[in-house]
């Protein structure tokens, strides 16, 4: 309870939190227009929307908007600023929150059973000839968030630009973003210190008779209060049979003696995401959990030693497999076990067997070792580290047996 105690009060006496300075986003802008350059794009259209895992990624990073009820369209041309295209309710949002000072609203998101009789709003065609674009002019379009986009979306955009072809640019995207500055690692580092509060909170609450949703409120509360503005994911608390699946929410279930409560917490704080996830043996789960526990810390930690710049992040994942087969679980491996941590809570480069991409200075990493499907249940060891010239600093302290 002390632990728990001194970081609450670190946290909370802290002034002056971290966050990025607004003379960074302009910076973001002139590395997306070379990439545009590189790529010869006239044009780049970058889509975010209030989807807690991936939704606002393009927003924040461009734009510091955290993005809230209706969509959003990054709209950058090769030189000068972007434009901010917003639905008709997050206009004067978007001007107070967010970095970009040209916001206009975007006719293609608005409802058609809803006026707005004092608004302005245009198409994407009128507001590209009022901001100088010459649309016959434009022959290749770079698109972000293409994945996210409804249909009615996307067929306005080709529609307003129908000469064009369209590139999907969105690991391009992520690419820039991978090596984070200095202000971006301060604000990841205090994400993890709410996380490691949250985490704590979790364990303390944890008893029998107390329910999943008891334990998740209790973390929640406890970032929220540490300066978390959400989460990434929806805070796992899986007890017994709920932990078998990879994805679970909180229930009313009762933990019960002698079974496994797995945790994940993945705080959200200035629009960047920490993770860490660990069972509690609650009592005696019986030894073949604790044999799976022993194997996936076995494995987390041989992964770690090998995080350094210049490696394919598929090699430190293959370690970790290794590890996890020669201990008879690899069938449980079910999943990509080293990614990447930012606007995203796992954004590419996503390191699993058939990526390529290397490990470089000043990424910040999850290793997340999954044993799910299991007829025993499921569990996952995940830790975040900062990629360093030689090797890697982890991002948090957090035990890896956890007995209640």
């Amino acid at each position: 309870m002390a632990w728990r105690q001194v970081w609450r009060g670190t946290l909370s006496d802290q002034s002056v939190k971290p966050a990025i300075p607004a003379s960074e986003y302009p910076e973001r802008w002139r590395k997306v227009q070379a990439m545009m350059e590189r790529q010869d794009l006239d044009l780049l259209l970058a889509y975010a929307d209030d989807r807690a895992t991936f939704g606002a990624a393009h927003a924040r990073w461009f734009a510091d908007f955290p993005v809230h009820f209706e969509p959003v369209i990054i709209l950058m041309s090769r030189q000068g600023d972007p434009v901010m295209l917003v639905g008709p309710e997050s206009d004067q949002y978007a001007l107070l929150a967010g970095q970009v000072p040209d916001v206009r609203i975007l006719q293609e998101f608005t409802h058609p059973d809803e006026d707005y009789p004092f608004s302005t709003m245009q198409s994407l065609a009128e507001t590209m000839t009022d901001i100088g674009v010459d649309r016959s002019a434009i022959r290749r379009v770079g698109i972000g968030g293409q994945g996210l986009m409804g249909a009615s979306v996307q067929g306005a955009l080709h529609a307003a630009l129908s000469d064009a072809t369209w590139h999907d640019v969105e690991n391009d995207l992520c690419d820039i973003r991978a090596q984070k500055s200095p202000s971006e690692l301060e604000v990841i580092r205090y994400a993890y210190q709410i996380a490691e509060v949250g985490f704590q909170a979790g364990v303390d609450a944890i008893d029998v008779g107390v329910t999943e949703r008891e334990v998740a409120a209790e973390i929640e509360a406890a970032m929220r209060r540490a300066g978390a503005e959400g989460t990434g994911i929806d805070t796992i608390v899986a007890s017994g049979p709920n932990s078998r699946p990879i994805l679970a929410r909180s229930t009313f279930r009762p933990i019960a003696s002698d079974e496994l409560v797995l945790l994940t917490v993945a705080p959200r704080y200035q629009g960047y995401h920490a993770a860490i996830g660990r069972p509690v043996l609650v009592g005696d789960p019986g030894e073949e959990i604790k044999r799976a526990l022993n194997v996936a810390v076995k494995a987390q930690q041989a992964c770690a030693g090998a995080l350094r710049p210049g490696v394919e992040g598929r090699m430190v994942e293959a370690i970790g497999r290794k590890v996890v087969a020669e201990g008879h679980l690899a069938e449980y491996f079910l999943y990509s076990g080293v990614h990447s941590v930012g606007v995203i809570e796992f954004e590419p480069p996503i390191f699993g067997p058939s990526s390529a991409a290397h490990l470089e200075e000043d990424m910040v990493l999850s290793i997340d070792i999954p044993l799910f499907n299991a007829p025993w249940g499921g569990l996952r060891i995940e830790d975040g580290y900062l990629i360093t010239a030689d090797g890697a600093d982890p991002l948090h302290q957090t035990l890896y047996w956890i007995q209640k």
